[in-house]
Order: C-alpha cells, then structure tokens, then sequence
C-alpha cells in the first residue's frame, strides 16, 4: 500500500468517524475550518524545516510527486485526519462525560454552588 492510499485511508476514515461514528459533524463547521487553517500554517513550517533538513525522506515511488513546500501533499492529508479525529474525540468526550458547558455558556459557569466543591481530601475511615 502507498503513502498516498494510506493518507486517502486515513482522511476517509476520520470524516466517517466524524459524521457517522461520533456525530459531531465538524467538519460542517466554520469554527473547525478556521482552527484547521491555523494549525495547516504551522504543519505547513514544520513539514518545510523537517523535509529541508532531511530528518524526514520520502520514498518517491510511494508518493504521488505533488509537493507542498518540501513535503509530499499526502502530509496534509495525514495532518487534516489526525486534527479532525482529535477534536472530534474531544468534543464527543466532553459531550459524553458533561464536562462541557452548554453551548453559549462559559465553562466556569458551570461550577457548583457555593459550598457544594467537592473534597479533593480522601474520605476517613
């Protein structure tokens, strides 16, 4: 199997886990857009310093040969999974264990009441 199949591989198996397993759909959001731009122009500089320094080597027969800066395309591919998949684990986390705010709400007002913290001391016996 190729680079290139295994990034096609890992970017259709991260939407179907966005959209299918987990639902929480975002890559039909701006917010995720506009995060993935942010973190695209770092991997962008570091896949440009790895790839010019020669740390990371790619084996041309396994790569389609498009380039982004110095690295293969299949990079991006491979860094848009592991994004989408990490934040919608975290959100699908969050949604799962409550730990999230409801939408519009801050996270710290969530807290408790006042007197009502739990005890971080362990219980006596």
């Amino acid at each position: 199997m190729t680079y290139t199949m295994l990034a096609v591989a890992g970017v259709t198996g991260a939407l179907g886990v966005d959209l299918v397993v987990l639902r929480t759909a975002l890559v039909r959001r701006r917010v995720f857009w506009l995060t993935y731009l942010i973190v695209l122009g770092f991997q962008l500089l570091v896949n440009g310093i790895l790839a010019g320094q020669g740390v990371v080597r790619y084996d041309e027969r396994a790569v389609i040969g498009w380039r982004v800066g110095r690295a293969p395309v299949e990079d991006l591919l491979f860094g848009f999974a592991l994004i989408l998949l990490s934040q919608a684990s975290w959100i699908w986390l969050g949604r799962r264990t409550g730990r999230f705010a409801r939408p519009g709400r801050p996270a710290w007002a969530a807290r408790p009441a006042p007197g009502r913290w739990p005890s971080r001391r362990p219980a006596r016996r």
